[in-house]
Protein backbone atom coordinates (compact mmCIF):
# COMPACT_ATOMS: atom_id res chain seq x y z
CA UNK A 1 0.00 0.00 0.00
CA UNK A 2 1.64 3.43 -0.67
CA UNK A 3 2.70 5.76 2.39
CA UNK A 4 0.38 9.33 2.52
CA UNK A 5 4.21 10.79 2.29
CA UNK A 6 4.74 9.10 -1.11
CA UNK A 7 2.03 9.87 -2.94
CA UNK A 8 -0.98 11.34 -0.87
CA UNK A 9 -3.65 11.24 -3.28
CA UNK A 10 -2.96 7.40 -4.33
CA UNK A 11 -3.02 6.71 -0.95
CA UNK A 12 -6.27 8.29 -0.40
CA UNK A 13 -7.69 6.41 -3.08
CA UNK A 14 -6.21 3.10 -1.88
CA UNK A 15 -7.51 3.93 1.55
CA UNK A 16 -11.57 5.07 0.26
CA UNK A 17 -11.87 1.51 -1.88
CA UNK A 18 -10.29 -0.46 0.77
CA UNK A 19 -12.76 0.90 3.27
CA UNK A 20 -15.40 0.42 0.46
CA UNK A 21 -15.12 -3.02 0.35
CA UNK A 22 -14.81 -3.54 3.62
CA UNK A 23 -11.00 -4.27 3.77
CA UNK A 24 -10.47 -2.60 7.19
CA UNK A 25 -7.32 -4.95 7.96
CA UNK A 26 -5.73 -3.89 5.04
CA UNK A 27 -5.99 0.07 6.02
CA UNK A 28 -3.20 2.01 8.02
CA UNK A 29 -5.52 3.12 10.76
CA UNK A 30 -2.21 4.84 12.04
CA UNK A 31 -2.17 6.87 9.19
CA UNK A 32 -5.68 7.33 8.80
CA UNK A 33 -6.08 8.66 11.81
CA UNK A 34 -3.33 10.96 11.64
CA UNK A 35 -4.96 11.93 8.04
CA UNK A 36 -8.34 12.91 10.35
CA UNK A 37 -6.56 14.84 12.55
CA UNK A 38 -5.06 16.95 9.77
CA UNK A 39 -8.07 17.47 8.27
CA UNK A 40 -10.20 18.89 10.93
CA UNK A 41 -6.74 21.16 12.15
CA UNK A 42 -6.93 22.37 8.22
CA UNK A 43 -10.54 23.30 9.14
CA UNK A 44 -9.90 25.53 12.17
CA UNK A 45 -6.73 26.94 10.75
CA UNK A 46 -8.84 28.09 7.36
CA UNK A 47 -10.61 30.03 9.54
CA UNK A 48 -8.49 31.59 12.16
CA UNK A 49 -6.47 32.49 9.02
CA UNK A 50 -9.92 34.01 7.62
CA UNK A 51 -10.65 35.53 10.52
CA UNK A 52 -6.90 37.36 10.61
CA UNK A 53 -7.61 38.67 7.56
CA UNK A 54 -10.62 40.44 8.37
CA UNK A 55 -9.57 41.28 11.80
CA UNK A 56 -6.79 43.32 10.27
CA UNK A 57 -8.91 45.01 7.67
CA UNK A 58 -11.58 46.28 10.16
CA UNK A 59 -8.34 47.51 12.22
CA UNK A 60 -6.77 49.45 9.39
CA UNK A 61 -10.55 50.54 8.76
CA UNK A 62 -10.79 51.87 12.22
CA UNK A 63 -7.01 53.53 12.45
CA UNK A 64 -6.67 54.47 8.64
CA UNK A 65 -9.67 56.37 8.11
CA UNK A 66 -7.98 58.59 5.02
CA UNK A 67 -7.31 55.44 3.89
CA UNK A 68 -10.58 53.76 3.38
CA UNK A 69 -11.71 52.44 -0.18
CA UNK A 70 -13.79 50.12 -2.23
CA UNK A 71 -10.66 47.44 -1.97
CA UNK A 72 -10.84 47.18 2.26
CA UNK A 73 -14.47 46.89 1.51
CA UNK A 74 -13.78 44.12 -0.58
CA UNK A 75 -11.63 42.34 1.27
CA UNK A 76 -13.97 42.79 3.95
CA UNK A 77 -17.01 41.09 2.02
CA UNK A 78 -14.92 38.15 0.66
CA UNK A 79 -13.47 37.26 4.07
CA UNK A 80 -17.12 37.13 5.49
CA UNK A 81 -18.49 35.51 2.96
CA UNK A 82 -15.66 33.07 3.43
CA UNK A 83 -16.13 32.75 6.93
CA UNK A 84 -19.69 32.19 6.65
CA UNK A 85 -18.88 29.54 4.43
CA UNK A 86 -16.37 28.03 6.40
CA UNK A 87 -18.91 27.96 9.00
CA UNK A 88 -21.67 26.30 7.28
CA UNK A 89 -19.55 23.61 6.37
CA UNK A 90 -18.09 23.04 10.03
CA UNK A 91 -20.88 24.61 11.54
CA UNK A 92 -19.11 22.66 15.02
CA UNK A 93 -16.17 25.46 14.57
CA UNK A 94 -18.75 29.01 15.71
CA UNK A 95 -19.02 27.63 18.99
CA UNK A 96 -14.66 27.87 19.06
CA UNK A 97 -15.47 31.11 17.10
CA UNK A 98 -14.19 33.36 20.27
CA UNK A 99 -11.18 31.13 20.81
CA UNK A 100 -9.45 30.80 17.39
CA UNK A 101 -10.90 34.66 17.08
CA UNK A 102 -8.71 35.69 20.29
CA UNK A 103 -5.61 34.34 18.55
CA UNK A 104 -6.52 35.98 14.89
CA UNK A 105 -7.02 38.71 16.66
CA UNK A 106 -2.71 38.61 18.30
CA UNK A 107 -1.81 37.70 14.61
CA UNK A 108 -4.08 40.30 12.93
CA UNK A 109 -2.48 43.11 14.86
CA UNK A 110 0.88 42.75 14.22
CA UNK A 111 -0.62 42.19 10.36
CA UNK A 112 -2.01 45.67 10.96
CA UNK A 113 0.89 47.38 12.36
CA UNK A 114 2.93 46.12 9.52
CA UNK A 115 0.80 47.29 6.88
CA UNK A 116 -0.36 50.77 8.18
CA UNK A 117 3.59 51.63 9.92
CA UNK A 118 1.79 52.02 13.11
CA UNK A 119 2.77 50.81 16.34
CA UNK A 120 1.35 47.49 17.86
CA UNK A 121 0.44 49.27 21.04
CA UNK A 122 -1.99 51.74 18.81
CA UNK A 123 -4.35 49.15 18.25
CA UNK A 124 -6.15 47.31 21.37
CA UNK A 125 -4.38 44.41 22.78
CA UNK A 126 -7.03 41.83 22.92
CA UNK A 127 -10.32 41.40 21.06
CA UNK A 128 -12.53 42.51 24.07
CA UNK A 129 -10.63 45.57 23.89
CA UNK A 130 -11.97 46.43 20.62
CA UNK A 131 -15.49 46.81 21.95
CA UNK A 132 -16.76 45.00 19.24
CA UNK A 133 -18.62 41.61 18.85
CA UNK A 134 -18.47 38.78 16.92
CA UNK A 135 -21.88 39.24 15.36
CA UNK A 136 -20.60 42.82 14.01
CA UNK A 137 -17.11 40.92 13.14
CA UNK A 138 -19.23 38.69 10.46
CA UNK A 139 -22.15 41.34 10.16
CA UNK A 140 -21.80 42.15 6.26
CA UNK A 141 -22.59 45.79 6.70
CA UNK A 142 -20.74 46.42 9.99
CA UNK A 143 -18.19 48.86 10.05
CA UNK A 144 -16.17 50.23 12.83
CA UNK A 145 -15.53 53.88 12.81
Amino acid sequence: MTNPTQDYYAWTQETIEKLRQGKFSEVNMEDLIEELEDMGGSERNELENRLTVLLMHLLKWKYQPNYRGRSWQLTLKEQRLKIKIRLKKSPSLKPRLPELGEDAYLVAVVAAARETGLDESAFPATFEETGWTWEQVQDMEYLPD
